[in-house]
């Protein structure tokens, strides 16, 4: 017996010996499920993101004069201090601001109001009403783009001819509406994907949870509101994080539009902005843009999950 017990006890240091020393099979099985991710992760975005850091502190020097030679050089902080005196950026900052304060909370509710609706025991027919509703994310956003800017030309459209026909004179592609046009583009296509993830967190509710509020007198809507969004409340924290990333890189739908609207100009977000800048030649300007939003972009997304999940208790 004691024989049995010394051999079991060297048996299971040996395998812990070779676990924290990273070998045996464990390890490699860890590996070789990482890799397929890690690899690309690393290739097609660490890296891409660490060469823009690098072309951002770089700028652009001529010696010779005019017909002289050209050469990089490190450049510190200029390009972003160039990036902050831009007005074209600071506009294109302030137009997204507008967009997402106005359209990310009434895409998210609109969601909302969908995924609860799916969830009500009273809806009739919920696999055909969630497919229809799902329906639009798998459509490309460009193809999205090009179907609406159809419905808003004023010479194609037909809902602009039936408006008109009722003594209506809607310019869709106006000065004060264009943003909203393409506001009412990302609604549309995104607004079955956030409610399909809030929908799948309200089917993880057990359903005791009703049962126990009914038999305490609450209705379907005091269920609704009082028991199934407080709990849902992750996931919609987790889907207004994915909009702010989202508004932030704007770019199909106005870029499409502006096919056809010249209130659209080539710097409308800050997205279309690096992009110009970068068709320029100016790639190292183009790159100090795009850091700046990124920053941004995480400081929002980051800052608002963390005041957010405090005041929810997450």
């Amino acid at each position: 017996m004691t024989d049995i017990a010394a051999r079991a006890t060297r048996v299971v240091a040996a395998v812990g010996r070779r676990r924290h020393n990273g070998g045996g099979p464990r390890a490699g099985t860890i590996v070789a499920f990482v890799t397929p991710f890690f690899l690309p992760f690393v290739l097609f975005y660490l890296v891409p993101v660490a060469y823009a850091m690098w072309q951002s502190v770089r700028v652009v020097r001529r010696t010779g004069g005019q017909y002289g030679t050209s050469y990089t050089t490190f450049g510190g902080f200029h390009q972003y201090a160039q990036v902050f005196q831009n007005t074209e950026f600071w506009s294109s900052i302030g137009r997204i601001g507008l967009f997402g304060i106005v359209q990310v909370p009434v895409m998210l509710f609109v969601a909302l109001i969908m995924a609860l609706l799916l969830d009500s025991p009273l809806l009739k027919l919920k696999s055909f009403f969630r497919i229809t509703a799902f329906m639009p994310y798998a459509v490309p956003g460009v193809i999205a783009a090009i179907m609406w800017s159809y419905l808003y030309s004023p010479q194609l459209s037909p809902v602009v001819d039936l408006l008109k026909g009722i003594g209506l004179q809607p310019d869709f592609l106006g000065p004060g509406a264009v943003l909203w046009s393409a506001a009412n583009v990302s609604t549309w296509l995104w607004t079955g994907y956030n409610m399909l993830i809030m929908f799948s967190a309200l089917q993880s509710i057990p359903q005791e949870l009703y049962e126990a509020a009914k038999l305490d007198g609450a209705g379907n809507w005091a269920i609704a509101w009082k028991i199934k969004v407080p709990i849902i409340a992750p996931s919609i924290i987790l889907t207004t994080v994915f909009s702010i990333i989202g508004t932030l890189q704007l770019y199909a739908e106005p870029a499409v539009l502006r096919q056809i609207s010249s209130n659209i100009s080539s710097t409308f977000t800050p997205n279309m902005l690096a992009y110009a800048v970068a068709s320029g030649n100016n790639y190292q300007q183009a790159a100090a843009i795009s850091v700046v939003i990124a920053v941004i972009t995480f400081v929002l997304s980051f800052g608002f999950m963390r005041l957010t999940s405090k005041r929810a208790g997450l």
